[in-house]
């Protein structure tokens, strides 16, 4: 057994577990993951038993519990520094952070009308004007933080981040209902979506038995 273990739910629904599971992936920590299958009856008296706030993700470390992905982020941050999961320069983690803080609060009429669905394509579902909104946002975010402080990779600050995680799910949204994204946009959910993270996580979306109805259009 390693000693981190994370706790997430269905790889084909739960953004916040793909958040929380892609910064430990990056963090070069041994783990194992436990998955427990959502919207069942038993689903939170489950979740309970490893997360205090009866949602996932959650990792536990040694006798340690920490639950919600950001705070899962910032807690790998400091016990692999090494991995570089926020920008080295000052302003750009001062950035980082507060565009993961503004992921993590935010959003809600995006994640309500496109749930995540990796294994799925829906064309046919326009935004409402409050989701488009939310688009409208989150591009321009992603072309700031390219155009500032993303010169030296292929990602928001360059090199994979906390803040790509946090908005990983949102790549896979645009892929699933077939959102329109300017060049930029485009440029960096295709680096997003070529992680062999982001593969592998995709794969076991693909082969999971479990179906949601309410994702399901």
């Amino acid at each position: 057994m390693a000693e981190l273990t994370i706790y997430i739910g269905n790889k084909n629904y739960s953004s916040w577990s793909l958040r929380g599971w892609l910064m430990v992936k990056a963090s070069g920590i041994e783990f194992d993951e436990v998955v427990i299958p959502l919207d069942e009856p038993t689903t939170r008296e489950t979740v309970l038993r490893h997360s205090p706030s009866g949602r996932v993700p959650a990792i536990k470390h040694g006798e340690r519990v920490v639950w919600d992905s950001l705070a899962i982020g910032e807690y790998l941050a400091e016990i692999a520094p090494q991995a570089g999961l926020w920008p080295v320069d000052q302003t750009a983690r001062a950035v980082a952070r507060s565009v993961s803080a503004e992921m993590h609060a935010g959003f809600v009429a995006l994640r309500e009308h496109f749930p995540m669905n990796m294994r799925s394509t829906f064309a046919d579902r326009p935004p409402t004007a409050d989701a488009q909104a939310d688009i409208n946002r989150i591009t321009a975010i992603w072309l700031d933080c390219r155009r500032r402080f993303g010169g030296a990779g292929q990602f928001l600050f360059g090199q994979f981040t906390i803040a790509d995680a946090m908005f990983a799910p949102v790549v896979s949204r645009f892929r699933t209902y077939k959102l329109p994204l300017d060049e930029v946009g485009q440029a960096y959910g295709d680096a997003i979506w070529g992680l062999p993270s982001v593969q592998e996580w995709l794969q076991a979306a693909r082969k999971e038995p479990m179906v949601i109805p309410a994702a399901e259009f």
